[in-house]
Order: C-alpha cells, then structure tokens, then sequence
C-alpha cells in the first residue's frame, strides 16, 4: 500500500495482528521486522509524515495497516487487541499509556517496548490491571538494526499476554541453533528489570574491554594498529563476542581526516542514558554486590567531568614513577590481560545474574536465570560465546548459589587468577586506572575469602549506635557490649 497523503489512511476494521505506535527509527525497524514476518501490522505515529515516510519506503515489505487517528488504529486491530508503544521514555509513554487506555478493552494488551524503570512499569501495570488491560513491560536489546534483523526480546506481564503475543514475538527474535532469542521473564516488571540488568552488564562488559585496551596501550607499550590484532586474534578465544568484534572494528579504524587513530581523535568522554546508574542504585537497594557494573558507572562518570580532571592533573599527584618491566614482555602481558578479562568477565555476569535471581525472589517472578543466558545468546549487545556455558550451568543446576560455583567457571577463574593478580598489581604500578578489573578481582576475593573485616565494622556499628552482633559461638544470639559502663560488660539481647 502507498500513498501521497498521510490524511488517505482508511485501515479496515479488525484487520491487523497486532500495532506499533511511534514510527522513530527503532518502531519502525520493529514495525518493519514484524511485517517482513508476515504479521499484518498496524502503524501509528503522532507526526502523520513518520508514518507516511514508512509506507513510501518499505510498504512493499509486507502488510502494513497505517492510520492518522488514534481510534483508527486501534479499530484496525483484531481481538484481543495488541499494541506495542515505542515511543521516548518517561512522560510520553505515560500520555500514549492514558491515550490507549481510553480506546481499548478488558482482555487488550499494552506492550511498553522502550527502556523503563521496572517499578514504573510494575505501577503501571497494576494501574491496568483494574481495568482488565493487561500492560506489558518488554525489553528490546540490538539496537536499530537488531530491531529490523532480530533482536534479543524480554517481555514481562501476565502469561495470558505472552500466549498472544509470544509467537509473534519470537518469530521476529534473533534465533540461535534454531531457538528463538525470546521468552516470558515473568510477571509485571520482570522483563523490564532483566533489560536493565543486561544494560548493567553491557557497561561492565565494555569498561572492561575499554580497559584491557588502556593497559595494552599505556604498561605494555603497543600502538593502536596492534592492539586490534590483539583483539581480533581473541575472537577465537573464549572471550569472542560482539563487543570484542565491536572493538576491533573501532580500534581499526584510521580517521581520514588527520591519518591518526579514530579512537584518537575520539572525547574521552563517555555518555549514559541512565540503565547502568539504576542497575547500580536497584543493586545497592537490594543489598546485592556488583560492583564491577556500578564502577563502569562511575568510570563513565569521572570521563565526563573533565573540569575535575584538568584540576587534578594540574595538582601533579603523579607518583607512578618508571613504568615496570613487564615479565615476559609485551606479548605475554597481553595474554595475561586476556585471562584476566575473562575472569572479570565471569565475575560481572555472575554479579548481574544474581541481582536477576535476588530480585525475582523478592518480587516473586520466577525468572528462568538459564532461559535468560539463552536469550542473549543473539540480538543483543552483549551476546557472546561463553553464554552457552551459562546456559550449561544453569541446566545443571538451574538454583546456584552463585555463577561462579559453577564448574566451568570455577575452573576459569581459578586459572585466571595468576594472571588477574600481575595485571590489577601492573596497573596500580603504573598509574593505569583500572577499576573494573581491580573491583572484580575484590569481588572474588572477598566471597573466597574464610573470614572478612565485617566483622571489625560491626564492633564498630555496636560502639557507637548500639546495632548488635552476632557470636560466631552463638549463632542464633544478639548481643551489644556496654561499652559506655565500666568494665564493658557483654549483655546478649536475644
């Protein structure tokens, strides 16, 4: 179908599988991935041109059902109605949410596709509920072309909603060995949550490359051109991935203008959109470590305050001192960084899938934590080789304590510690930042490690604001020292 104005819309009544409101880059990509999938799409955007544009470019791609009028497009929509908003987050999803809520029915379904707060898609849902509209909270990992070829996709909401919408969902996902890189999270905010959280680990995941490439570049001496070597070669190592291919595709680029490096010519800047910062802030709220996601927050942070960074480097604290010599040389060192890279790799997965796991126990949403590691498998911007291992371990034991009990990983991170120990050790060394690396390292050491300082800070919480203690003779007992009095008595409370 084509047109020359957007006002000759006239979409027949019940006539579409399912609607897409928000015509931007990633609606329509998605709109045109559902279509090419032969699902009759209905589309909808507030600027009648968007979804003029989409039909004179790609209408030839499969059945599109446009509209101008709200009411139009909800009236072109078979029963149970579904539409999938993709619109910026915030308050214009709220006012799309109000808009549709008007139009639609008990049994019809709401599928918020952008990257929302998991508590405000949980409110929003109990909101709908009152009115028999189930709302859907749907992670969408890939990006604009992701979107269009297959994304990874993690829809929340009821499991009435998914029957619906979960065969044409996955026949639009990314699939791998034949699967579809696609499933029910569970209820409410859980699929919005497991989004944030892959965001999470996505900006783990890049402050760690974007640090193994600092430590090649500044301790180990090697130019840009070389060091994009380096990380082509580990495309056939255990830490080949997406972002790995990214990176070397980044690294090996020359800018035209000045002949130099691209990464170069690059602000040493890094932006946000605020995904990682509320993974951090929901991990701290749940009591859950993670701190190689919070550090590539606050990595992102420092690269962007760059009046703090001139004054600092103003103030000359440099006291590196001569860079050391590195054993075995370049080549060796580079191999160490590969090693600990995949042991700081292991460790912020493991970090974010226990915030999956902790969070679905207190929200009761059962998430499949093996289903998850399958679904990112493809689509999304952190899928990689080593998934399959994650979905492995899960498979044999779908409940672990942690990721890192698993045996395949046990074994990897006890082979990357050496290694792990003479990078952190080189980079403090040499005046390198290297946060991530050095706060994944804390993080296995401190879960290995037989006894810990805690419990020097809790004599010091019970000194001062009398907040107890447990004995380790006592397990079950509460006790404060009366530390103001004489002789500092020990009173056991419970």
């Amino acid at each position: 179908m084509t047109t020359s104005d957007a006002t000759d819309f006239a979409p027949a009544p019940g006539s579409a599988d399912i609607g897409v409101y928000g015509l931007g880059v990633m609606g329509a990509n998605l709109a045109r991935n559902l279509a090419r999938h032969g699902h009759s799409v209905a589309v909808f955007n507030r600027t009648p041109a968007r979804t003029r544009r989409l039909m004179e470019r790609h209408a030839d791609e499969g059945h599109f059902v446009p509209a101008t009028r709200p009411a139009d497009f909800v009236a072109s929509l078979r029963r149970p109605r579904a539409v999938i908003v993709m619109v910026q987050a915030g308050a214009a999803t709220e006012a799309v949410i109000d808009q549709l809520r008007a139009l639609l029915e008990p049994g019809d379904i709401i599928v918020d596709a952008g990257n929302t707060f998991y508590r405000d898609t949980q409110r929003r849902e109990a909101a709908l509920r009152g009115s028999g509209i189930h709302f859907v909270g749907m992670g969408v990992s890939g990006g604009e072309e992701g979107a269009l070829l297959g994304p990874s996709i993690m829809p929340g909401g009821t499991a009435e909603s998914y029957r619906r919408l979960g065969p044409m969902l996955e026949s639009i996902s990314a699939h791998v060995d034949g699967e579809p890189c696609c499933a029910h999270v569970g209820p409410d905010g859980a699929g919005h949550f497991v989004k944030m959280v892959h965001n999470g680990i996505e900006y783990a995941d890049m402050q760690l490359i974007a640090e193994a490439y600092d430590l090649l570049r500044r301790v180990a001496g090697l130019d840009v051109a070389r060091i994009a070597e380096v990380f082509r070669s580990w495309r056939d190592s255990e830490l080949d991935s997406y972002l790995i291919d990214v990176t070397a595709e980044v690294l090996g680029r020359t800018d035209p203008a000045t002949g130099r490096p691209f990464v170069d010519v690059v602000v040493d800047e890094a932006g946000q959109k605020g995904t990682g910062a509320w993974t951090a802030q929901t991990a701290l709220e749940l009591g859950v470590a993670a701190p190689a996601i919070a550090e590539a927050v606050f990595a992102r942070a420092a690269s962007s305050a760059p009046a703090v960074r001139a004054a600092v480097r103003g103030a000359d604290l440099d006291g590196a001192g001569a860079p050391p010599a590195l054993p075995g040389g370049a080549g060796a060192f580079a191999a160490s960084v590969r090693r600990a890279l995949y042991g700081s790799k292991i460790a912020a997965y493991a970090q974010g899938f226990d915030l999956i796991a902790t969070a679905g126990a207190d929200n009761g949403w059962d998430v499949d934590l093996g289903a998850m590691a399958r679904i990112w498998r493809g689509g999304c911007i952190i899928r990689a080789r080593f998934l399959d291992d994650i979905v492995r371990a899960y498979g044999a034991d779908p409940a672990p304590v942690s990721l890192l009990t698993a045996p395949v990983f046990a074994s990897a991170v006890r082979d990357a510690l050496p290694a792990w120990r003479e990078v952190v050790a080189l980079a403090a060394r040499s005046g390198v930042p290297a946060p991530a690396f050095a706060s994944s390292l804390a993080y296995v050491d401190q879960l290995r490690a037989p006894r810990l300082p805690a419990a020097l800070i809790q004599g010091q919480r019970d000194f001062f604001g009398s907040h107890t203690y447990r004995r380790v003779d006592d397990a079950d007992g509460v006790y404060h020292v009366l530390w103001a009095r004489e002789g500092r008595a020990e009173e056991k409370w419970s």
